[in-house]
């Protein structure tokens, strides 16, 4: 039982190290198989299923640990490379994009999944970043599958959306219809140098206001679950940067941070788990299993019916950039007042104190992903640095005019 209590940057540091390690040794690390450099989606009930999202965090694992010194570069070199060769050789997918869950030691298809948009375009990310700071020939396998991509095959030609999904057997379905977590396709999509799509696709896409008591216009998605304003951020540093129709994507997500919290926060009597310092309502695991409900106000849909009272430490890590003071106070209560929510991966996916209490036993790739990339921001830029040195990123933003305007946020 841990004693010793922990705040700030040093427990910044511990769950950054510990979140490092499930990529670094969840890992398919045997250099015969042709799932080398996979990653697991999770670390328990899932031991041969790798998720491509995981795989993007991980290579983010890589350059962070590389420059804290908790791997050696040439190691670290060594597997970014053979990481990128499983996926130029091995992965199952399509027009350059990739099952969402792959087998750890082939690369083919598991759970009859889709191929995944947007857990291509977050491994496409992290192989981005990966090739900015390693530089040479990860960086050119990076580019070689980036330009693989056909952004062009996932759009619907009539809308003017992005699908939400594909399978073989069942064709397309859904649309990217509304703001969520995708602004990074359209950067990615729009500076391809192989099958660029048109810039109306961001401009197109609905953006709809709403407040939260005093937190005025908020761009909501659907579900009003944290992921959705923390995922393109990862990567993308939209700082200081507006957009021809004026909007500021970190501000939003200051504010919907904002909004996450204080629902939570109104809610406490409702929910035991709730409170001042125990916020953050996310896709997690639930005592029902995963959800992607979990979600505050404003949004679409009944999160009434879908909030048990399930609350994620990622949620308050993944929003660290947006909101410091408030997400470290957050931590540090799960960290010290929460003891069962810690293990070898640092914080587990979430608790719930309903109906007795409830802590889930596994940790979640994306989850720990979100908070190790996001944290390694918030410490370094690491990540924004690396991601933001590459020219296509910077000739995507360049189209969507999304551009520097020099303003100040309040730290909250």
């Amino acid at each position: 039982m841990r004693i010793l209590k922990l705040h700030g940057d040093k427990l910044l540091i511990k769950e950054l190290k510990k979140s490092y390690n499930f990529f670094i040794k969840e890992a398919n690390l045997d250099s015969n198989s042709d799932g080398y450099g996979l990653i697991r989606d999770k670390d328990m009930y899932a031991h041969e299923i790798a998720s491509i999202a995981s795989v993007g965090y991980g290579l983010a694992a890589l350059i962070i640990g590389t420059e804290r010194r908790w791997i050696k570069y040439e190691k670290a070199y060594r597997r970014a490379e053979k990481t990128l060769d499983t996926f130029l050789n091995n992965v199952e997918g399509e027009n350059g994009f990739y099952y969402h869950f792959v087998n750890m030691k082939t690369g083919k298809r598991e759970w009859n999944c889709e191929i995944s948009i947007i857990d291509t375009a977050i491994f496409i990310c992290g192989a981005i970043a990966a090739g900015e700071f390693f530089k040479k020939t990860v960086k050119e396998k990076a580019e070689k599958l980036y330009k693989r991509i056909n952004w062009e095959w996932y759009r619907n030609k009539k809308s003017n959306y992005f699908y939400m999904g594909y399978k073989p057997e069942k064709g397309f379905w859904g649309q990217w219809d509304m703001y969520a977590e995708q602004l990074m396709l359209y950067v990615l999509g729009v500076a391809s140098p192989t099958f660029p799509i048109n810039s109306k696709m961001y401009t197109d896409f609905r953006k709809e206001k709403a407040d939260y008591e005093d937190i005025k216009d908020i761009i909501y998605t659907y579900c009003g679950t944290l992921f959705t304003y923390q995922f393109s951020h990862a990567w993308i540093d939209f700082r200081e940067t507006k957009d021809d129709s004026g909007i500021d994507w970190f501000e939003n997500s200051i504010k919907a941070t904002l909004a996450n919290r204080k629902y939570c926060i109104n809610n406490s009597k409702k929910f035991k788990t709730f409170g001042r310092d125990s916020w953050g309502l996310t896709a997690c695991v639930g005592p029902k299993g995963y959800s992607g409900g979990y979600g505050a106000m404003p949004c679409l849909s009944n999160i009434e019916k879908q909030n048990d009272g399930t609350i994620a430490p990622c949620g308050p890590a993944g929003s660290i950039v947006f909101t410091p003071e408030l997400s470290i106070k957050a931590l540090e209560y799960f960290y010290n007042q929460v003891p069962k929510l810690w293990g070898k991966y640092g914080f587990k996916d979430a608790y719930n104190l309903e109906d007795g209490q409830w802590y889930s036993k596994e940790c979640i790739g994306i989850d720990k992903g979100t908070s190790m990339v996001m944290i390694e921001n918030y410490l370094s830029q690491l990540i924004w640095k690396n991601f933001m040195k590459n020219e296509y990123v910077q000739k995507g933003l360049d189209i969507l005019n999304i551009k520097k305007t020099n303003r100040q946020y309040q730290k909250v």
